[in-house]
């Protein structure tokens, strides 16, 4: 009996009851206070946002902006990357812009967060070295404004929002972006960064919606450097 009762409870682990017992909790508690929500959502999604960011498990896109299922397209990896040759980041953009016709996107970074600090580290990490190429390309690029600040975790943070400020210029240099400004179509691409210690989300105050906006900011940011947050 007793090797029965450990078998059951080794089952359990296996199959991850607990998360599916969750679910189901989750499950019911919507339905009760919205009968008709997965019926509805079964038929179409229409999110008016994507969100590109971290792969962080600490910081839950729909959670922390108090959305429901359907309601943003998400995107993430590590350390809320837009590259041009990432062709599955852009064809969830793709897909968005043209399908979903989303009328924002986010990106949306963290303070504290593991992959740029690993990217400003003299160090090998592996296979993910690749990755963060692209963050020390961002740090290279702001060397003048990183190099001002002497307390590490300053500096940290301080490429945390260059880094997001890079990846909004980023998602509007995509022609995806470009083609659907072309076409009219109301898209506005935004810079956020969610800070762990408070929970609070901090508007970077970088906000795109035209090509030309594009090219300016770019000027500006590279002069200056600077990050002003509402």
């Amino acid at each position: 009996m007793r090797y029965y009762r450990r078998l059951v409870k080794l089952n359990a682990v296996k199959t991850l009851k607990h998360l599916l017992d969750n679910n189901k909790t989750w499950s019911e508690k919507v339905r009760q206070d919205r009968p008709t929500f997965f019926a509805d959502l079964a038929q179409q999604q229409l999110p008016e946002y994507v969100w590109i960011g971290c792969s962080d498990s600490r910081v839950s896109a729909s959670n922390i902006v108090g959305l429901m299922p359907g309601e943003v397209f998400v995107h993430r990896n590590i350390a809320n990357l837009v590259i041009h040759t990432d062709m599955n980041c852009l064809s969830v953009l793709q897909f968005a812009v043209e399908v979903l016709q989303v009328k924002h996107i986010i990106v949306c970074g963290h303070y504290g967060c593991g992959g740029v600090n690993a990217a400003l580290e003299n160090k090998r990490h592996g296979l993910i070295d690749n990755w963060l190429r692209h963050i020390q390309d961002v740090a290279n690029l702001y060397e003048n404004v990183l190099a001002k600040i002497e307390d590490e975790t300053d500096k940290l943070n301080k490429l945390c929002e260059l880094n997001v400020i890079e990846q909004v210029l980023n998602v509007g240099e995509t022609t995806i972006v470009q083609d659907a400004w072309e076409r009219g179509q109301v898209l506005r691409v935004h810079g956020w960064i969610y800070d762990l210690t408070d929970g609070i989300i901090r508007d970077l105050n970088i906000h795109i919606e035209s090509q030309s906006e594009v090219k300016t900011l770019r000027r500006e940011f590279l002069l200056s450097g600077n990050v002003s947050e509402s």
